[in-house]
């Protein structure tokens, strides 16, 4: 079996059972984050890890959008929002020309792949000079999980996620870019401290002119 069909049956499974088709972790306030960030109309932009569209919708209207998954299921209800898919590994080498896109997402991603710092390569490598990368990963080192970790409970850890971040992290991977921007999301609690309190990291950032 290869890699592109065992990643299928594991993320099709995980996906069917652990979510809807209708979820976005992080909501509303997400979805509007992203849709800000991604802007349009009139932007090309590569999805990658669509899963079923839920969150493509927040940015479709007035843009051309390709949709990239493992879940070959999950594609399949992305299609009927109109948008192109591909069913690919996003750790292979993506499969569209340098340049090609004006703005690259990933949506709670990066944190399942083996090597970040290659796919972050190859999304510079397809966005167009100055175009836009938009991706979250959970904020892992959040007051939660620091407080889990002091005595000694279990964490609020998804088993799918092979790294973990804090803002440093990103800030670090993401150094052939420019304008990074980070965004702290998704907590109740936000106000009292937006690194502590943040469920989710959303950020931005430039591929250089």
């Amino acid at each position: 079996m290869t890699r592109l069909r065992q990643l299928d049956e594991q993320y099709g499974g995980y996906h069917r059972s652990a979510k809807t088709t209708g979820f976005v972790f992080g909501g509303d306030e997400r979805a509007a984050l992203f849709a800000r960030l991604v802007g349009g109309p009139g932007k090309r932009v590569l999805d990658l890890g669509c899963r079923w569209g839920s969150l493509t919708r927040a940015y479709l209207e007035g843009n051309e959008v390709v949709g990239v998954d493992v879940d070959r299921e999950a594609l399949a209800e992305a299609a009927k929002l109109g948008i192109e898919t591909r069913w690919a590994d996003v750790e292979e080498p993506l499969p569209f020309e340098d340049a090609s896109f004006d703005v690259v997402v990933a949506g709670e991603l990066i944190e399942h792949l083996r090597d970040p710092e290659r796919f972050v390569a190859e999304v510079r490598r397809v966005l167009r000079p100055g175009g836009t990368f938009v991706a979250s990963v959970p904020n892992f080192f959040r007051l939660r999980n620091r407080l889990a970790m002091l005595f000694g409970r279990p964490l609020d850890h998804d088993p799918t996620h092979l790294h973990v971040f804090a803002p440093r992290d990103v800030h670090r991977l993401l150094a052939d870019f420019e304008d990074v921007e980070l965004h702290f999301i998704a907590s109740r609690f936000l106000r009292l401290s937006p690194r502590l309190a943040a469920n989710i990291v959303v950020f931005s950032a430039r591929k250089p002119r």
